[in-house]
């Protein structure tokens, strides 16, 4: 399935037959058939047709919003996927047990993910890290003790902090930081960082939507209005292992430089140019379309996005039949 990325200030999108087709202000087209297609994300003034409009969601094709710097504004999706007894199901294992459950396997699979990530680029930038990831290996033994979720994410955050600053120390000199800083973000690696989150939370997103889930009952993050909780507990076991590791081969890869990114847009912090944001999305695209072998159920490779779609189907069985024995993160060896 393609994901169509739209950054041209001024284009259109328009259905044409069976194609969905995007008309440039050079007098450029691009045309993907309309059954190829699984989502449409659409940065700065970009149009879309109401009869396209019409059409994804008939077809179940989630369209995005984002700003030209890349802050997302909003999305279309259709409630065709709505599974009330998967709801229920969902909303009545809250605040149980199972909750406490689920955080300590998800929490413990990003804090293992992280700690994999900073090993392998400590090692080929000759940069020690030992006290550190001892440091992180010590919140991540915590977690099975844990009796609360508020004690997970303690750890959670200590373990993060650590992550962040170590991280920071792994990249070229151009783009050093020394914590995560989000709204908004306050030098180009955080930008990055925040914009890949922000799309594959979108992503992720419209799968838990498709499979019938309600994206704002999770089980780790407190309810809190506006935010989908359940999609925030399942890209957490995926942010260093997608975007922080994409990020990092961008930057160390010397594939975006300093001149990609500016702080000159009509928000505030530091955002990507129309020429970075085509790179970053040319990159992020290219990530998720990258086969492994991830999953320990399956005897085959993978892309990311495949991999999503069956940790979420594990997630609908965990939550139908109740049996937290059936969830288990992604875990990298």
């Amino acid at each position: 399935m393609s994901y169509l990325f739209v950054n041209d200030k001024g284009a259109e999108i328009h259905l044409n037959a069976n194609y969905v087709e995007v008309k440039l202000k050079n007098n450029g087209v691009r045309r993907i058939p309309i059954e190829n297609l699984e989502a449409i994300y659409m940065f700065d003034y970009v149009q879309i047709t109401s009869q396209c409009i019409v059409e994804c969601f008939k077809k179940g094709i989630s369209i995005s919003y984002f700003s030209k710097g890349g802050s997302y504004f909003g999305r279309l999706q259709s409630t065709g996927h709505v599974n009330t007894f998967r709801q229920r199901q969902q909303i009545k294992l809250s605040d149980t047990d199972f909750s406490l459950k689920m955080a300590q396997k998800i929490i413990k699979g990003k804090i293992h993910n992280q700690i994999v990530i900073l090993r392998r680029y400590a090692r080929s930038r000759g940069v020690n890290l030992k006290k550190e990831i001892l440091s992180m290996q010590l919140s991540l033994d915590k977690i099975d003790l844990c009796k609360t979720i508020n004690e997970i994410i303690g750890y959670e955050g200590n373990a993060a902090r650590i992550y962040f600053q170590c991280l920071g120390k792994l990249v070229d000199d151009d783009f050093k930081f020394e914590k995560r800083s989000r709204r908004p973000p306050l030098d180009e690696f955080n930008s990055m960082l925040s914009l890949g989150y922000s799309i594959l939370m979108n992503e992720i997103y419209s799968r838990v939507e498709n499979k019938g889930l309600n994206p704002y009952f999770g089980f780790i993050h407190q309810d809190k209005e506006k935010h989908p909780t359940l999609v925030s507990d399942i890209i957490e076991e995926w942010r260093a292992v997608i975007i922080d590791s994409m990020v990092m081969s961008l930057v160390n890869g010397h594939e975006i430089g300093l001149e990609h990114f500016s702080g000159n847009l009509d928000e505030p912090g530091i955002y990507l140019t129309r020429e970075g944001l085509n790179i970053f999305l040319h990159k992020y695209d290219t990530k998720m379309q990258n086969s492994a072998r991830y999953l320990p159920y399956i005897d085959y490779s993978a892309t990311f996005r495949h991999s999503i779609d069956l940790q979420i189907n594990c997630m609908v069985k965990a939550i139908e039949t109740g049996n937290i024995d059936e969830y288990n993160p992604i875990w990298l060896g």
